[in-house]
């Protein structure tokens, strides 16, 4: 191949490479970035409850925090408020009470429930009303996200590995 030919066939290659890759890596929208924060976080908590052993479920780092159970239930509130807020409802972040959550089959169906809801109504908002307003879920993302990091706490200081830290299989 003669020089003169080659030249321009490398300066196509690459510039078209990137061009090609952008329909693959284009970024997340804001919409998908908030839906996928939102769920993920809630994955691992409703990972953490479904995993930590019952018998420890009122195990609280010092005496004046809550248990295990009781950060469970004010995360699901949170959740609950933002599937009222996000759908436009005038509402209060109202903490729903730990004690009617008596067992861990109970607070994994209040997360499973709480998780559903708010992600339903998370769904059904259309894409351009993230340009608009991002709350209630980026708020409520970040406050999950923060109590995540108290459960990891939690499972640390009773010798446990927290679901999301395990070796994964096949890597």
């Amino acid at each position: 191949m003669r020089p003169k030919t080659l030249v321009p066939l490398l300066l196509i290659s690459v510039l078209a490479v990137p061009l090609l890759a952008t329909g693959q890596n284009r970024p997340r929208t804001t919409a998908e970035s908030i839906r996928g924060h939102f769920a993920s976080v809630n994955k691992r908590l409703l990972d953490m409850a479904k995993d930590f052993p019952e018998d420890k479920y009122d195990y609280k780092l010092k005496p004046e925090m809550r248990t295990f159970a009781e950060v469970l239930v004010h995360v699901a509130s949170g959740n609950v408020y933002a599937a009222k807020a996000g759908r436009g409802e005038q509402v209060n972040w109202d903490e729903l009470d730990p004690k009617n959550y008596k067992t861990k089959a109970d607070v994994v169906a209040l997360m499973e429930k709480s998780i559903a809801d708010s992600e339903a109504t998370l769904k059904s908002l259309p894409d351009e009303s993230f340009s608009k307003r991002i709350e209630p879920w980026i708020g409520v993302t970040e406050h999950s996200a923060e109590h995540y990091g108290l459960l990891v706490a939690y499972y640390r200081a009773n010798g446990l590995v927290p679901p999301e830290s395990r070796p994964k299989p096949g890597k």
